[in-house]
């Protein structure tokens, strides 16, 4: 994936399942808004032994499975790709965990402390990218940026699971 991608491997809307969307605090909601905005500004993504895109990406939690609704730019159903939650939940909780520490720190620790904190965050946060790089081998192929956005929104939806 060496240039910039074309519309052919292109996400061009995205849509959450509202019914798995948990609320959280306004920081996770704000993450979750950003990872919204970028991931539709900017993106890698492309269905393998499938139609070239734009694609239309609808993801939601149905009987305990992530669910990958791709659609056509014209909106026909192209492909459902359905992963275990299972190999997230240790990574989605700790991920969680470090982010309230890290939201907490920001308040009242030193620059230092807080700095320790967002590393350990953005670690697990690249642990969750490259989980989900994994489970979409074969299936999709995505960048590590598109993966990180894509694994903040898994987030998203993983808590009400």
């Amino acid at each position: 994936m060496a240039a910039a991608p074309t519309q052919v491997r292109r996400i061009v809307d995205i849509a959450l399942d509202e019914e798995s969307v948990a609320r959280r605090t306004p920081e996770v909601e704000h993450e979750r808004a950003v990872a919204l905005f970028d991931l539709l500004e900017e993106n890698d993504f492309c269905l393998i032994e499938g139609e070239p895109g734009p694609y239309k990406l609808h993801i939601g939690i149905f009987e305990q499975r992530l669910v990958f609704g791709v659609h056509s730019g014209d909106d026909r159903k192209l492909r459902d790709i359905i992963l275990s939650l299972t190999p997230f939940r240790k990574v989605v909780k700790d991920y969680f965990l470090i982010c309230e520490s890290y939201y907490a720190a920001i308040k009242k620790l030193s620059p230092s402390q807080i700095e320790a904190l967002d590393m350990g965050r953005r670690g697990l946060h690249n642990e969750g990218s490259e989980l989900l790089r994994e489970r979409l081998a074969g299936k999709i192929e995505v960048d590590l940026d598109t993966a990180r956005r894509l694994f903040t929104l898994i987030c998203a939806l993983h808590i009400k699971a």
